[in-house]
């Protein structure tokens, strides 16, 4: 009886890129064995797959190898039976990745053969000496980083350049002294930079006068002939070179300053008096941001529903006049909640105002109010607060009736004020969430009526005689499907707050009536539905 194919994946690996030019280097060394060994495993049904597993010049102490993601990929695809590495450090060096890759290959059936070192996996010994061979290879590669690090801080001690990209100024050791070279031309653009930044006493204004001078970055090309750098110095990078003690002759190895074996640019002299400048710069910029928090007092303690940190911006309208407000992360960073309901930008005057009332009602003898407030925080129930006493104990009792304790421990409470968040136009209102008067929106009845007017009915199904013509009656169109009780709750006022007409323009309304209340908000404990109220 034949039996049944399996198919082999053969995988390789080389931690240094040193030899991999060459036309028969160590991956290819491994993959003949590995091959060979298939090929001896015939009557079995092995067969060697033609696609190539290569991992050349990437360490085993992580899986973000694109020989080693590509093998996973096929083993989920049902593509591999069998994975065939020379040695199992060849496949990884860390057991915590190990052990999320045999979890890959349980649950795809797929073995795993090493052809230097006899086990089988399938067996509980064969886990076990699986896992002690990896042990070794893990203390192997921690041991070979301990000797590693402990050279490049002997040689750092000694003043010897270690590699990497070398700053402006200077090119890389090509005699093996491991001694940088200075660069004539370079090392004058550095004095220039150095000197420019003390006539003009301000990094955003250097980084904008190297710019019109067409004065960039160092251009390094790598033995691969990669080109790097080249391009306009950004600030950051400005503020790097600035601070950099390698041109005054010196090497800085984890906080540690030792006296480098290559020539110095700049004058200590120079470079002292440019530091104090700097540190002076900082000093001004700290203050005011300090200010700048003061008058923006929630700062560090107001979080959005997903726990995001709200931030304080400001804006300017068509009239010059400044707004302010706090906004996630997220948001400012151009990414928007997937929820359609949760709120991510709050008017900053608005919501302080409203912590501050409760607080002072909470605690009447407080002298400053944000100043108790450790955190808050938005939810579906409404807003968290967390305030910090001496006399917690105290609070509980000057509480309204809608308001109510979530949270005590020794030295502080938090508190559920359940507000809701109105807008209408450009303006934001916090108001209770309970037994608020209704609202009618003007804007969305009209429209409600208008799609009304577009359709008529005929044996109780509607019929649309001609299609809406302009971008404004296909999008208001929709809202003459909406359930009865909602569009009753919208004639009443008793939509929820955020539901407007922009907010319809946003929202891909579903036919049925169900699906509807749940996608506008009807029905949620911070939208409830009003179809109760509907006499």
């Amino acid at each position: 009886m034949t039996p049944r194919p399996k198919r082999c994946a053969i995988y390789t690996r080389k931690s240094s890129e040193e030899g991999l030019d060459q036309s028969f280097n160590s991956l290819h060394a491994q993959r003949e064995a590995c091959e060979a060994y298939v090929l001896s495993q015939t009557s079995e049904g092995w067969e060697a797959l033609a696609d190539h597993y290569d991992d050349g010049g990437f360490s085993g102490g992580n899986a973000e190898r694109p020989g080693l993601q590509a093998l996973l990929t096929d083993i989920e695809a049902g593509r591999v039976d069998i994975v065939v590495v020379y040695k199992i450090d060849r496949l990884t060096r860390s057991l915590a990745d190990f052990a999320r890759i045999v979890e890959i290959f349980e649950r795809n059936e797929c073995s795993f053969v090493s052809v230097t070192q006899s086990f089988n996996t399938t067996g509980s010994m064969g886990k076990l000496m699986l896992n002690v061979l990896l042990s070794f290879a893990q203390f192997e590669r921690e041991v070979t980083g301990e000797r590693i690090r402990d050279k490049i801080a002997a040689s750092k001690a000694k003043g010897m350049w270690m590699g990497g990209i070398p700053p402006l100024g200077y090119d890389p050791p090509t005699d093996g002294s491991r001694t940088l070279k200075v660069v004539p031309d370079e090392a004058g653009r550095v004095r220039h930079i150095f000197a420019r930044y003390l006539e003009l006493g301000s990094v955003h204004a250097l980084q904008r006068d190297l710019e019109g001078r067409q004065i960039h970055s160092k251009l390094h090309i790598t033995a691969k002939g990669r080109r790097m750098g080249g391009l306009p110095f950004s600030r950051g990078a400005l503020f790097h070179l600035l601070r950099n003690r390698i041109y005054l002759g010196q090497i800085t190895h984890k906080g540690e300053i030792y006296e480098g074996a290559h020539d110095a640019i700049v004058s200590e002299e120079l470079f002292d008096w440019l530091q104090a400048r700097l540190n002076a710069q900082v000093r001004r910029h700290r203050s005011k941001a300090a200010r700048r928090i003061s008058k923006a007092p929630l700062t560090g303690k107001l979080f959005d529903a997903s726990g995001e940190p709200m931030s304080p911006t400001t804006s300017r309208g068509k009239s010059g006049r400044s707004y302010r407000y706090y906004v996630s992360a997220s948001l400012q960073q151009g990414r928007k909640s997937s929820e359609l309901h949760m709120v991510q930008r709050v008017s900053a005057p608005e919501i302080e105002r409203v912590i501050a009332e409760a607080v002072r009602r909470w605690m009447p003898t407080a002298d400053d109010a944000f100043a108790i407030v450790r955190s808050a925080s938005l939810s579906e129930r409404g807003l968290q607060v967390t305030i910090g006493a001496l006399r917690v104990a105290d609070i509980a009792v000057r509480l309204s009736n809608d308001e109510a304790v979530l949270d005590r421990s020794a030295n502080a409470i938090t508190i559920l004020l359940p507000i809701r968040f109105a807008s209408r136009g450009s303006k934001q209102k916090i108001v209770p969430a309970t037994s608020r008067p209704p609202q009618p929106d003007q804007v969305l009845i009209f429209a409600l009526r208008k799609a009304h007017a577009m359709v008529r009915t005929e044996r109780g199904l509607p019929i649309l005689d001609v299609a809406p013509s302009s971008p404004y009656d296909r999008n208001i169109f929709r809202l003459a499907f909406l359930a009865p009780d909602i569009q009753r709750a919208i004639l009443d006022g008793r939509q929820p707050l955020h539901l407007n007409l922009e907010a319809f323009k946003k929202i891909a309304i579903p036919l049925a009536w169900s699906e509807q209340r749940n996608i506008l908000g009807f029905g949620r404990p911070d939208a409830p539905c009003f179809a109760d109220q509907i006499p």
